[in-house]
């Protein structure tokens, strides 16, 4: 259920990245577009006007110099003439102008031209079908581009054309001011470019925008997934930082409390029925030789009944305690103030704590301690743990036999390791023995113990985020490992 809730949201992420990726490079894509185009309009619309103006004074400077009907060009020549022979620098929008881009022409009344200020070989042509020209004489506003150069845009000009009138209205000619268009494409040009980099700009700050929201919003559900793909798995993650957002907090309160709701409930349902289960077998023998104890029977016989109620009395007494110590351990979900300890001399201290329990049964620790080995975590869970292992191996080791408790580091790890000599692990019981109340009798006293010992080993071992295993030894016996991180 985890997998697919996570699978799903990594489904649902990729798809929102998707889109709003492809929303906004449409966005972008349509916004230069319509910008584009529109500067190019802008642009060339300016340009028109200014020369709309430049044609009509350029008009009235002709026809001041009128004479009847006849159209006296002298003056217009050589102020052209003149103007281009002007020598500046002009500024514009970071573009240079150095000459002047306007220049003229004038067609009689039946279009042929008699009079071109920068294409002289155009004189004698006929451009009465040309717009400007047809436009002009019809007394119309008359305006038209047309390309040098058919296969290239850049070599478009503009024609603006006004009508030449004598003083009595009649229009006896036509003149058209032109401007080459790519004079004005520099301005397009670096308008497009301050454009592009404006678009640029806004991309990386909504790119930059997302990145905040995803990591705001996506990592943390990413580290509340994990947290939760840890538990399923049966694991004791610690609780992961997910930032100061308000709603994946709400939701990572709401699965932390989920999860401690939904584990003390089935912690209370699989305790009550274990320890249920545990208490059935001493209980019924106490009640067995309770009631064999109203019936007359030889001294010896009480004595032995008394015993064997006394021998239950305190198995159930030392479950219960077990229970109590694994469950106030099951309940934590981190250490709750790990400090930094010296583990070489809390092994040697449960191993003094032990010579009397190895001599009564003609046992011999070997110790492997190195001195001052430290790491980080709870000495008092720590001691205990090897305090099980050790009654383990006592009880399970045969008379003169060896126990040998080494530490060792390796891999940025340290391990604690309780070698018996003892008869091993049964193929069927490997996969069970850190079960709850799982245990395996003794050959020689034919008991079983709790079976809560290896269990409290492994959650002290989860909760120092270690492992703990239990194999048997090449040459006889078993090893049980606690592997601790340094």
């Amino acid at each position: 259920m985890i997998k697919d809730w996570k699978n799903s949201t990594m489904r649902i992420t990729r798809i929102l990245c998707f889109l709003v990726a492809f929303i906004t490079a449409s966005g972008f894509y349509s916004l230069y577009n319509y910008l584009n185009e529109d500067l190019e309009k802008q642009t060339f619309q300016a340009t028109e006007e200014a020369m709309v103006d430049t044609a009509h004074l350029l008009t009235a400077l002709v026809e001041c110099q009128l004479d009847g009907n006849q159209i006296e060009m002298s003056n217009l020549d050589e102020a052209l003439k003149q103007a281009d022979t002007h020598k500046f620098k002009a500024s514009i929008f970071k573009h240079n102008k150095e000459h002047v881009g306007t220049h003229a022409y004038i067609t009689d009344k039946k279009g042929i031209v008699i009079f071109d200020s920068h294409t002289p070989e155009r004189v004698g042509k006929d451009l009465s079908e040309f717009n400007d020209v047809f436009l002009a004489l019809q007394d119309k506003y008359a305006v038209r581009s047309s390309r040098n150069d058919e296969d290239d845009a850049a070599s478009s000009i503009l024609y603006v054309a006004v009508p030449i009138k004598n003083r009595e209205g009649e229009i006896i000619g036509v003149l058209s001011a032109y401007k080459a268009q790519k004079d004005v494409l520099h301005f397009i040009e670096a308008r497009r470019r301050w454009i592009i980099f404006s678009l640029f700009l806004i991309g990386i700050g909504i790119g930059v925008f997302i990145i905040a929201v995803f990591i705001w919003l996506f990592r943390p559900l990413g580290k509340l997934t994990a947290y939760a793909n840890a538990i399923s798995r049966g694991e004791r993650p610690t609780f992961p930082k997910i930032g100061q957002g308000r709603e994946v907090n709400t939701l990572g309160k709401a699965l932390r409390d989920m999860r401690e709701s939904l584990e003390g409930r089935r912690y209370t349902e699989n305790y009550t029925r274990m320890l249920t289960h545990e208490l059935k077998s001493p209980l019924a023998a106490i009640k067995g030789a309770a009631e064999l104890l109203n019936e007359d029977m030889p001294r010896e016989q009480r004595e032995k009944f008394l015993a064997n109620i006394s021998r239950q009395a305190d198995r159930s007494t030392n479950l219960i305690d077990g229970l109590l110590r694994l469950s106030q351990l099951e309940a934590q979900q981190e250490l709750s103030k790990p400090t930094t300890i010296n583990l070489s001399e809390i092994t040697t201290e449960v191993c003094d704590e032990y010579e009397a329990r190895t001599s009564a049964k003609s046992l011999t620790i070997e110790r492997y301690i190195p001195e001052n080995l430290t790491i980080s975590g709870d000495s008092n869970m720590l001691a205990t743990a090897v305090a099980n292992l050790i009654e383990n191996a006592i009880r399970f080791s045969p008379e003169g036999g060896t126990i040998t408790i080494s530490l060792l580091e390796e891999d940025n790890k340290t391990k604690i390791l309780v070698r018996d000599q003892g008869p091993g692990i049964p193929d069927f019981a490997k996969e069970r023995v850190f079960e709850h109340f799982y245990s395996l009798p003794c050959e020689e006293t034919k008991q079983k113990g709790t079976g809560l010992g290896l269990s409290f080993v492994l959650e002290v071992a989860k909760l120092h985020n270690g492992a703990a295993s239990l194999e048997n030894s090449a040459s006889g016996g078993a090893i049980a490992t606690i592997t601790l991180p340094h």
